[in-house]
């Protein structure tokens, strides 16, 4: 976790007012983590830093991509991503990150870690479900989705064809009002 030391801010020493920070992500801020679900990364993260006399409000942007694993057919592709996350960071009596949105930090700090603020943006901005772009349009051939294919249940039914438990329902339906 020594690398991550790179992304303390101290602002002990810094004016009131807007001040900014660039980061570029890879590999190795993941392998910090111990968070293996992307083989290449490559993200720019801007931290809009600013200092009150109070409080302090930091606005992060990423734009960049992952690789990931497609979740239909498991073949490796570049993801691209963007994500915002603020965050307002007032002086409390003791340290409180119960609000994702609020973090309390005890009086006598003097810097702040944004390492894990970064992970948790660029993870969040990741879809939920991972297609791969090839799929979509119908030019990815692999192994695994010519098997799918195969597995797909045929859906070829005449449209004038009636499903004959249905004809059973409507008998028992004539058979009551009877």
């Amino acid at each position: 976790m020594k690398s991550l030391k790179a992304y303390e801010i101290s602002f002990f020493g810094l004016k009131e007012g807007i001040h900014h920070f660039k980061y570029e992500i890879g590999n190795q801020f993941f392998e910090d983590f111990n968070y293996d679900e992307f083989l290449d990364t490559n993200v720019l993260v801007s931290l809009e830093f600013i200092k009150k006399s109070t409080m302090l409000e930091l606005h992060f942007t990423s734009k960049g991509f992952v690789n990931v694993a497609c979740d239909v057919s498991n073949e490796r592709y570049d993801q691209s991503i963007s994500g915002e996350l603020n965050i307002v960071v007032k002086f409390g009596d003791e340290f409180n990150d119960d609000n994702e949105e609020v973090l309390i930090i005890p009086h006598g700090e003097h810097q702040i870690n944004v390492a894990q603020f970064i992970y948790e943006m660029i993870v969040l901005s990741v879809p939920n479900k991972k297609i791969h772009p090839r799929i979509e349009y119908g030019s990815l051939h692999s192994e695994i989705i010519e098997k799918l294919k195969e597995l797909q249940p045929n859906k070829k039914k005449k449209s004038n064809e009636i499903d004959p438990r249905w004809e059973d329902l409507k008998k028992l339906l004539t058979d009551k009002n009877t």
